[in-house]
């Protein structure tokens, strides 16, 4: 579905952001992934195996964008495909925020999304495909949720801005917004001897009874990535067993 694309995900080096540059390439695309870990990215790119190239950066940080962007004219010429995938946050509380909490998810969350699509639009090819990585929580926060569900819910926003820029750009613009997915991320909330009885917690509260796999939520990304999705601008796509639809 993606033979001949160029693609670049960031946040690729694991969790959802790994699983989608996995299909990807599977499907034809030469894809670029970045996080802030280099040790990680090395060993995401080992285990894709092929058409892979692993860029260091950190998307709240401009010159690493700069740098990315950079590297991928120079590699490629141009993005067909966009994932805005990196992102994270703590769970905190109000009464328990900090400063650096809020400054660190919104500098990753919102404006290393903004800076990620911005500075890409130089190299987006005629029909490009950008897709922003959401979460049900900007629509449905669990406790302690409150900040990254405020940056999910400003990244909804802001496609929907960019929509309004696709016919004059020629590119169109969604979010994908997954529910609860087992990646080391959300692994990360709970201590080892814990996370069984979470994920258990969380497959309660979906309507299809479980957690999603990454890969879940990259056939997803797929189907928004290509010619299928030609005419999906705009939206917000759940991919969430329908934990936040019902």
């Amino acid at each position: 579905m993606l033979a001949g694309k160029v693609a670049v995900v960031t946040g690729g080096g694991s969790g959802i952001g790994l699983a989608i540059a996995r299909r990807f390439v599977a499907e034809g695309a030469r894809v670029f992934i970045t996080g802030r870990r280099q040790a990680q990215l090395e060993a995401a790119a080992a285990d894709i195996g092929r058409g892979v190239t692993a860029v260091r950066c950190d998307v709240g940080n401009l010159a690493d964008l700069d740098a990315l962007y950079a590297a991928v004219g120079e590699q490629a010429g141009r993005i067909d495909v966009l994932v805005a995938n990196a992102g994270g946050g703590v769970m905190a509380r109000l009464g328990e925020i900090t400063e650096e909490q809020f400054d660190t998810t919104f500098a990753t969350n919102v404006k290393g999304v903004l800076f990620s699509v911005q500075k890409a639009l130089p190299l987006l090819s005629p029909g490009a495909s950008v897709i922003v990585t959401g979460s049900t929580a900007s629509i449905r926060p669990g406790p302690g949720q409150e900040v990254y569900g405020a940056t999910k819910a400003a990244v909804r926003s802001l496609v929907r801005s960019w929509a309004l820029s696709s016919k004059a750009r020629n590119f169109r613009v969604n979010v994908l917004s997954p529910g609860p997915t087992k990646t080391p991320g959300l692994l990360g909330i709970a201590p080892d001897d814990q996370q069984a009885a979470m994920l258990h917690q969380m497959a309660e509260a979906v309507p299809l009874g479980r957690v999603a796999d990454p890969d879940e939520i990259a056939a997803v990304a797929l189907f928004l990535a290509s010619d299928a999705a030609s005419y999906v601008n705009g939206a917000e796509l759940f991919a969430d067993g329908g934990s936040a639809q019902v």
